[in-house]
């Protein structure tokens, strides 16, 4: 929109000269938003004016726009926090869950769990599964962020749906360091070779470590 001078309006400031211009500061206007509103979401959530089921698929969707749209403005912004500082934005929240974390609240932390939940032992060959397709496809160098951030989050959501796992379990807090760490890369960055080897050591421990709390448990 090019604005010039009007009869009743007085002077008025061109805000952007061509299309170019335009697309930056739709962009912009959009990422304002998504800060916004995730910062509101997680006060919301914190206060209890939203419950967990209606938290965290909202949550999840401002993170997949969140990083949908940073992935075409990282030439543009390649800071975030820097925009928001630059927007006089006090969205604290908003930076830890959209920026550092990558996660909903309910994953990170873990959820109150319901008595009508799924069957303890589906959970558990559930988990196992997840842990073994993350690891296959670290095996066979599927190691773009895109191919191994659903693999992760899945993993990692499954982790806490397991009843009794303590809240510190080594494995848990792996599987959570490698989504926060993939969260900001691009979504064809490729993990190293040292990358994808602790990374394949960090879920076959975890997986160990969680297959002994499992037969721990039957006892």
């Amino acid at each position: 929109m090019q604005l010039g001078e009007g009869p009743d309006d007085g002077p008025t400031v061109k805000l952007y000269h061509n299309k170019k211009d335009a697309e930056t500061y739709e962009n912009f206007a959009d990422l304002f938003a998504i800060l916004k509103t995730t910062e509101k979401l997680e006060r919301a959530y914190v206060r209890d004016a939203v419950t967990p089921k209606e938290y965290e698929p909202a949550c999840q969707k401002l993170i997949a726009q969140y990083k949908t749209l940073w992935d075409s403005l990282r030439d543009t912004v390649p800071d975030v926090q820097q925009f928001m500082s630059t927007y006089s934005m006090q969205c604290p929240m908003a930076t830890k869950r959209l920026i550092h974390s990558g996660m909903p609240a309910t994953v990170e932390h873990g959820k109150p769990r319901s008595s009508e939940g799924p069957n303890v032992m589906f959970i558990v060959a559930e988990t196992v599964q997840h842990f073994i397709t993350t690891m296959d496809s670290v095996k066979l160098n599927m190691l773009a962020v895109d191919q191994l951030s659903p693999l992760l989050n899945d993993l990692m959501h499954s982790i806490n749906q397991v009843n009794g796992l303590p809240p510190d379990f080594v494995g848990k807090e792996k599987v959570k360091f490698w989504v926060s760490k993939l969260h900001p890369l691009p979504a064809n960055y490729e993990l190293t070779e040292d990358e994808s080897r602790q990374l394949l050591y960090d879920l076959e421990s975890s997986h160990s470590r969680f297959m002994s709390f499992c037969q721990e448990n039957r006892r």
